[in-house]
């Protein structure tokens, strides 16, 4: 089953309007990713509404764009949406090799939390390519992985804790045991670089619902333990603990993203990572004032992840119900 890439026209004016917006390479970025996370919510609707293919197709006609950053994004959005119409962009992206690896990693990762096993020929041939950059090789791995448990027996014979997170992971979080989670041992698997990525990433996800929400007795001692994948050799693996963090939203991760984010040494997509992570703890004390620090950065995409983690921070610190466009004259559109 491969989903027609055709365009429709979006005759609903409250998507023509945020396409307008998200493609527009002269709108400013931090609206454009108001833009996309409006769409992504009309996007992922389930039951799907005459407004979700349009929202997808907008969502996908912004890969035309410059932006390393934005376009990185348009791809997680389309992973989440369960919806078998963004399989054809998300390919289309992840085979094309002049697209930037950081995109093409978050399109394999989206094919994978969309779990069709379409999709399987193409990520295990570039799994195996050797020409291919780690970063794809080592994503396209853990999709396969994701796919293959997502059709599985195992997978209907698992018990999962339920999580605050509505997110599609990259891997599910660690199946419960007969006895109450262990921190010690989900951290040990968690830094084992001899395992599988996909057992790891479960480790890191299971680590995670320990840590939400923040006085859970459980979620400091998990946070602390997520924060030692941020020395990992695998920039892949640092660059999805500091999204973990962005999720959790908990202050005793402050001082190791700060320090991921100040390490000009690091890999520009663990520290783009570090920054929006920041952002959405942009109520706290001080972490405005360190990403200010980081407007000028030598590298595009933390520049850019750094304007977008201040309109975040100012959204969180306005209360503003949702992180999201509202066309002129519109009613909210909701973000999920």
């Amino acid at each position: 089953m491969a989903p027609s890439t055709t365009e429709t026209s979006p005759t609903d004016e409250t998507v023509l309007t945020l396409r307008k917006v998200l493609v527009s390479e002269s709108e400013p970025l931090a609206r454009r990713f108001r833009a996309l996370f409006s769409l992504k919510h009309l996007a992922c609707l389930q039951p799907p509404t005459e407004k979700t293919l349009p929202a997808i197709q907008a969502i996908a006609a912004a890969f035309a764009s410059g932006s390393a950053l934005l376009k990185h994004e348009l791809a997680y959005c389309l992973g989440q949406t369960r919806n078998p119409d963004s399989v054809p962009y998300l390919q289309q992206v992840v085979k094309d090799g002049e697209e930037d690896a950081m995109c093409r990693h978050e399109a394999a990762e989206a094919l994978g939390a969309l779990g069709y096993a379409e999709s399987l020929d193409i990520l295990k041939k570039l799994r195996d390519d050797e020409n291919e950059p780690e970063i794809i090789r080592e994503t396209c791995d853990i999709a396969v992985d994701r796919i293959l448990w997502e059709n599985s027996e195992e997978r209907k014979a698992e018990k999962l804790k339920p999580s605050d997170f509505a997110s599609i992971d990259p891997a599910p979080p660690m199946p419960l045991q007969a006895s109450e989670p262990d921190i010690p041992e989900l951290e040990k698997t968690l830094l084992d670089t001899k395992l599988p990525l996909f057992q790891r990433y479960r480790a890191m996800f299971g680590l995670r619902d320990l840590a939400s929400p923040p006085d859970l007795p459980t979620a400091k001692d998990a946070v602390n333990a997520l924060a030692k994948g941020l020395k990992d050799p695998s920039a892949l693996f640092r660059h999805e603990v500091a999204f973990v963090f962005g999720q959790l939203c908990h202050p005793a991760s402050i001082p190791c993203l700060t320090e991921c984010l100040s390490d000009l040494q690091e890999v520009g997509m663990v520290r783009h990572e570090a920054a929006e992570a920041l952002g959405s703890l942009g109520d706290e004390d001080g972490v405005e004032d360190t990403l200010r620090k980081f407007l000028n950065d030598p590298e595009q995409v933390v520049r850019d992840s750094v304007i977008v983690a201040l309109d975040m921070a100012e959204f969180e610190k306005n209360g503003e119900i949702e992180y999201a466009l509202v066309p002129d004259g519109k009613a909210a559109v909701p973000v999920a």
